[in-house]
């Protein structure tokens, strides 16, 4: 009876493990520590139409079990990436998930033509970014505009799309339903928290963008609470994330409805992170004689 895989979206995972967009690189960086082949799938750093240099320095902080980070999607841009990163990652046993990002509804729509054409299964929509033609608010804040970009790159797009809501929001699992009426075949929850460092002897930011977004073990039970809240909103596939750093952190964010995880954070603690958790999950199901799937949405309230 023990099971370990998983299916989303007509995609096999040979286990719930992903690692999360912005803290794996393009996989190669981990697959010296061990074999990212042991994954069920890795999510690659932000793409977008050209290459990003990101925010100036510094823009990582530490704080009370996390980190904050404006890294600014430092990436080499998704031509770049499709010559070189895709071709090496083909070459793996492991589900690879194109994270995709831009500053308007054109760039989403641009990149999803190209990343259309790539060995990648899946996509994920980074909407966190600023949306330079509205003032700069972000394309994930209001739902009406998770459902507009949504549908925009589903229109265009062969691949199955999962839409990755920010927790930055009045209600999210509002923009859940907006992200499944937009056509999404998924969604994946939660993206950093906004949050600021301050140096007080300096009376000034840490970080040179003056915010970022928070993320680690400090903002796992907001995640767990988003989750749940997703999970009785919307039909389509849930992928949780937001702090975890072990099997039994898996565990709960299934137990709460998503049928996969992303590890982020813990990669930059622990290199062999994401491995480890998928050993020990593995174990546990062994020892449990139980199959991952029988526990996905099994919360029993108080």
């Amino acid at each position: 009876m023990k099971n370990s895989k998983v299916n989303i979206c007509g995609i096999e995972f040979k286990n719930p493990i992903i690692t999360a967009s912005g803290t794996f690189g393009f996989g190669k960086e981990y697959d010296k520590f061990y074999d990212i082949q042991n994954l069920g799938g890795i999510c690659t750093k932000g793409l977008t139409l050209n290459k990003k240099d990101g925010n100036p320095a510094p823009r990582i902080a530490e704080t009370y079990g996390g980190m904050i980070n404006a890294v600014g999607l430092q990436n080499p841009g998704i031509d770049y990436y499709l010559s070189h990163d895709d071709i090496e990652l083909a070459k793996k046993d492991v589900v690879v998930i194109a994270n995709v990002a831009g500053a308007t509804i054109d760039d989403y729509i641009a990149i999803a033509k190209k990343i259309s054409n790539s060995n990648a299964k899946m996509v994920e929509l980074n909407i966190s970014c600023p949306n330079v033609k509205a003032g700069g608010m972000a394309f994930g804040v209001k739902p009406e505009m998770v459902e507009k970009v949504t549908r925009a790159v589903k229109d265009v797009c062969s691949k199955p799309v999962i839409t990755k809501l920010s927790p930055n929001v009045s209600n999210i699992a509002d923009n859940a339903r907006a992200a499944e009426a937009g056509g999404a075949d998924a969604i994946s929850l939660i993206n950093t928290i906004s949050a600021m460092a301050v140096n007080y002897k300096t009376r000034r930011p840490i970080i040179a963008n003056n915010n970022g977004g928070m993320s680690g073990p400090c903002v796992k039970p907001v995640a767990l609470k988003m989750v749940w809240d997703c999970y009785n909103a919307v039909k389509i596939p849930i992928i949780g994330l937001g702090g975890i750093t072990s099997y039994t952190d898996v565990l709960e964010f299934m137990i709460c409805g998503a049928s996969a995880v992303e590890i982020g954070t813990y990669n930059f603690t622990n290199p062999m992170g994401a491995y480890e958790i998928a050993k020990d999950l593995d174990a546990y199901l062994e020892r449990e004689n139980l199959d991952i799937n029988e526990i996905i949405g099994t919360l029993i309230l108080n």
